[in-house]
């Protein structure tokens, strides 16, 4: 996936993107997963969007070479912290809208010093995210292995986000131990509303 920055360049309307490979099972792994890859995107207008996934040499080249590709439509009602020096999720409507499915999207470069500390985590914040209410869909991404790390979880409802985020005590126990060791050289956590969910192959 890293590879194909060049076919990405110079696209009208593409305000910041990140090209992402996945962990295996459902991606909280140190193996990867060759089989799954991720595309996050930000685009100036729905227009530019749509016609990317049209028309692009980058989209083209992965029809060919996948089975299926997934494309989620999110919209950021809640975002902070920077990825790559920059937080790209603008909030342009933050007012809530009842009875929508979430996306979050966290993400984190780790210090050198604490990836072992981190990676030991792992098993139990997958089994925590995995015996959530309301969570349908995870997936473990990033850029760099071992390092520059990412996820991408779909939720039936913000109510059940919330419940997990604060009445989950081993997924709160592993946030207090990010802050406290400092883990992280850079992170970001997003929320966005779930617009649209559909294959375009």
């Amino acid at each position: 996936m890293g590879i194909n920055h060049d076919l990405i360049k110079n696209v009208n309307g593409l305000e910041f993107y990140k090209l992402l490979g996945s962990g295996g099972k459902t991606g909280f792994s140190l193996f990867p997963d060759f089989s799954t890859y991720a595309m996050i995107s930000v685009w100036n207008n729905n227009e530019d969007a749509e016609n990317f996934l049209r028309t692009s040499k980058l989209i083209k080249s992965y029809k060919r070479k996948s089975n299926k590709i997934r494309v989620l439509v999110m919209e950021p009602f809640h975002s902070h912290g920077l990825w790559s020096g920059v937080n790209p999720f603008k909030i342009k409507n933050p007012n809530i809208k009842k009875n929508s499915k979430v996306a979050i999207i966290t993400r984190a470069t780790l210090n050198f010093s604490k990836l072992f500390s981190f990676w030991k985590t792992v098993p139990d914040s997958s089994k925590a995210i995995s015996e959530a209410k309301g969570v349908y869909y995870f997936k473990g991404i990033g850029e760099i292995p071992f390092t520059q790390q990412a996820t991408i979880s779909l939720w039936n409802s913000l109510d059940d986000v919330l419940e997990f985020a604060y009445k989950s005590k081993a997924h709160a126990k592993i946030v207090k131990r990010t802050r406290q060791e400092k883990w992280y050289k850079e992170e970001l956590f997003s929320r966005f509303y779930l617009l649209k969910d559909f294959m375009i192959k």
